[in-house]
């Protein structure tokens, strides 16, 4: 364990008041470093999140966007505000036109991050735009804004020039950021999709539209179990997920396997929920097709099924419960043990 920390965070950690704590002493303290990652999501380094100390609860997920933008410390604390409050100002359509932001209030908004030097954001923009329009047609009240990453703004006009919905003037660089600090942004493209009041739905708006080209699920209220496809696998980056393989060759399996799991999975995010944290686990349910089998092959699994796992892949680790038959007690103690760190991990 030492050694991995080591090779995340460096020989030293630097305490505040200053005294450097080897990581190697943390690990032999039975300080779990790695389980700070999935708690808050991280993807990528470098990343600054600031926490209350008091609650525990995240203030900010985008600390190094604040550093850049507030050197100062004038905006201190750096909590979040409302969507409405931080979006406010003059908003762009491609034909030049301005509109207030306060056109938005009332309707769904899609928050999309995107640019179009990124071959996935172009990909999904041509779908996105059909998406919008199925339910701008549907009578929905729903809107789009983007929000540039583009380098430049001539490749910000080029782009925003495909796209029916609005956008961000890009010149408008502090609020372009504070939107990035707002939602926690660590990459494009994504897309959060907000109800009428401002509050977010899902922060999976890419899966959404992926999964639902019909658009018959908008707004894409989070299910507590998916079932594991091409397009949410990326899901599985994101923190620990518990994957129940099933043999999908026999019908109702798959569906069987999700009833078995929704009621631990929506008492594990109803406990977070009420805490105002995330879950800490994400529920999938996977079949047999060429992207399990690859899941299988990377994560050497057994070639079991049912076959009852949960794939930490920040952290290189698996655990295993292959047994012959799956009932609610096995799933709901796995996760309890799992979540009480009572289980021994193998490496991936």
């Amino acid at each position: 364990m030492a050694g991995a920390l080591t090779d995340v965070l460096g020989e030293v950690l630097v305490a505040a008041d200053g005294e450097e704590v080897a990581v190697s002493a943390l690990a032999a303290r039975g300080v779990s470093l790695l389980k700070l990652w999935n708690k808050y999501r991280v993807s990528n380094i470098p990343s600054l999140i600031f926490i209350d100390a008091s609650t525990g609860k995240v203030v900010c997920r985008n600390g190094l966007l604040v550093i850049r933008d507030d050197p100062e410390g004038l905006e201190f604390p750096w909590g979040p505000k409302p969507f409405s409050e931080v979006v406010a100002g003059p908003l762009l359509r491609n034909n030049g036109q301005t509109l207030d932001s306060s056109a938005l209030e009332g309707s769904h908004v899609g928050v999309y991050f995107s640019a179009h030097w990124c071959p996935p954001c172009r990909s999904l923009t041509r779908v996105l735009v059909e998406s919008y329009r199925k339910i701008k047609e549907a009578g929905q009240k729903f809107e789009i804004l983007f929000v540039s990453a583009d380098r430049s703004e001539d490749s910000f006009k080029q782009y925003f020039s495909e796209m029916p919905w609005v956008a961000v003037p890009y010149a408008d660089e502090a609020r372009r950021s504070r939107l990035n600090r707002l939602y926690g942004i660590q990459g494009i493209p994504t897309l959060i999709v907000l109800d009428s009041k401002g509050d977010v739905i899902t922060r999976q708006g890419r899966v959404e539209v992926l999964n639902d080209v019909e658009c018959r699920e908008f707004p894409w209220h989070p299910k507590p179990v998916l079932e594991l496809t091409d397009s949410n696998a990326v899901q599985l980056n994101e923190g620990p997920c518990l994957v129940l393989f099933v043999d999908s060759e026999d019908d109702g399996e798959s569906e069987a396997a999700k009833q078995l799991i929704q009621p631990i999975a929506e008492k594990i995010i109803a406990k977070y929920k009420a805490k105002e944290e995330e879950a800490p686990l994400l529920f999938f349910v996977a079949g047999e097709d060429d992207m399990t089998d690859s899941l299988r092959d990377y994560t050497n699994l057994p070639e079991a099924a049912p076959l009852l796992t949960i794939l930490d892949m920040s952290a290189r680790a698996k655990y295993v419960m292959d047994v012959e038959e799956i009932t609610p007690e096995i799933v709901e103690a796995f996760v309890s043990d799992f979540l009480a760190d009572k289980l021994k991990p193998e490496p991936i």
